[in-house]
């Protein structure tokens, strides 16, 4: 992570460092192939790293600036192969567009207007806004570059093997407490009526926004997407990123153009177009309505849990039994009810290889709700029914059997594979980068101003 600009660089942080900087005039410092690193770019990126510093409380032992004329170093460098070997970013020119775009406005608000920020900055707007696209498109260029880099890099179970038995175990984690558990899950009955429901609150909320009412309002007010509400449930992506049935719903719509509702497994549905930059990539706002039950209809389906439970207990049916007869949950009760981390690894990686399922689940990333109950149970106990979510965060009635505590210890091979094969895995690339970066460095062009000293450099190879 250590030459990574984060994105709060572009979104933020640059627009304030050129709003606080005085005019000066401005050198070339560095060039790498034919791109120049200017001496503005790196006091600017320097104060980025103090801002980051300050707010983690660390002390770096190097030297600011020199810091930064690295990293600008590495980032031009990545990009700059990123170029020679075709690594394009094209599906994110709409994206580095609206950033470039939204930076600058922050800059004119924080200026006061257009031509006091071009007095300050002593150039034209249409200069800024294109330098702007050229750093967002050079960090994102960089970026793919790593990324390309590291797919590169696969290891084997010897590997990982040789890797445990010589690392010192001193530097082995600590793996937090760890459990494992199974769940039967239940809906209430009439959960196509709890669906009606739900379409129907849309619908009306569709019919106030053809009436006037402002889409981005009522997604504020009423959608329970949390990852867009609060933005007017704005979103932007490829149609691919999203569900079959909400892709196929964006693609079919005009500039705001307002769906139909769109049932989806997260819930339902209505989605507003607000541009298509490219053949297919979407700019939309969408309102998020789940199915939602009454008291009434949730002590049923807790009752039943209940009864089920006590069932369990009696040893009239096993809890895998239970589970593959009567849970709702398609993705555990096939496995005998016990849970693992297969849906999450294949909404967020695309990843669904065997090799990576995990049954084991520190506190932190389990449910709230889910957690309060493991930490009451003992071993094979089972927990009394209650009300929990799902992984789509659908509303349902849940019981729970601790399989195993594994208590909190030095991460192991033979307990945790995958902790260790990461470990092994991110080592092999750091090592494959790092060769990379030191052949890349050899053969490009580089010059770096006799005012930086190569001793305040990690890499002394830039310096040649």
């Amino acid at each position: 992570m250590k030459y990574i600009f984060y994105f709060f660089i572009f979104s933020f942080f640059i627009c304030e460092a050129q709003a606080q900087q005085t005019y000066v005039a401005d050198k070339v410092v560095a060039v790498v192939g034919s791109e120049p690193i200017l001496y503005s770019e790196v006091v600017e990126q320097a104060e980025l790293i103090r801002e980051q510093y300050r707010a983690q409380n660390y002390t770096s032992p190097r030297e600011p600036m020199a810091e930064a004329l690295e990293m600008l170093l590495t980032q031009k460098l990545l990009y700059l192969r990123a170029q020679i070997d075709s690594i394009g970013i094209d599906a994110l020119a709409p994206r580095i567009a609206q950033m470039a775009e939204q930076n600058v406005q922050q800059m004119v608000d924080e200026a006061g207007s257009i031509k006091a920020l071009e007095e300050k900055e002593h150039r034209a707007l249409f200069a800024i806004k294109d330098d702007m696209i050229d750093q967002i498109e050079e960090y994102y260029g960089a970026e793919e570059m790593r990324s390309y880099l590291s797919n590169q890099v696969k290891i084997t179970p010897g590997e990982v093997d040789r890797f445990y038995r010589r690392i010192d175990k001193d530097s082995l984690p600590i793996v937090a407490q760890q459990y494992v558990y199974a769940q039967i899950t239940k809906f209430p009955d009439n959960v196509e009526l709890a669906k009606q429901r739900a379409r129907e609150r849309l619908l009306a909320l569709r019919q106030r926004i053809l009436d006037g009412d402002r889409f981005d309002q009522l997604a504020r007010m009423y959608s329970v997407d949390g990852g867009s509400a609060m933005n007017g449930g704005e979103y932007e992506g490829t149609r691919e990123q999203w569900h079959q049935p909400f892709g196929d719903a964006l693609a079919k719509l005009n500039v705001d153009q307002v769906s139909g509702v769109v049932e989806t497994e997260s819930g339902f549905h209505i989605i507003q177009l607000l541009e298509k930059p490219s053949e297919n990539y979407y700019r939309f706002r969408h309102i998020l309505i789940k199915p939602t039950y009454t008291a009434e209809e949730q002590a049923g389906a807790l009752e039943f849990l209940d009864s089920l439970a006590g069932v369990i207990r009696r040893g009239d049916i096993t809890f895998a039994k239970a589970a593959l007869l009567h849970s709702d949950d398609a993705a555990s009760r096939q496995n005998g009810g016990v849970v693992t981390n297969q849906q999450a690894l294949f909404r967020y990686t695309g990843n669904s290889d065997p090799k990576q399922t995990r049954t084991r689940f520190v506190r932190d990333a389990l449910e709230q709700q889910d957690a309060q109950q493991l930490v009451r149970l003992s071993e094979g106990e089972i927990s009394r029914a209650y009300l929990g979510r799902d992984f789509n965060m659908d509303e349902m009635g849940k019981i729970l059997k601790l399989v195993e505590v594994i208590p909190a210890h030095k991460a192991d091979l033979s307990q945790d594979w995958l902790d260790v094969e990461a470990m092994a895995l991110a080592r092999k690339q750091q090592e494959y980068y790092d060769r990379w970066l030191d052949a890349r460095i050899d053969e490009m062009y580089v010059r770096i101003d006799p005012m930086f000293r190569k001793e305040d450099f990690e890499n002394p190879r830039w310096f040649k």
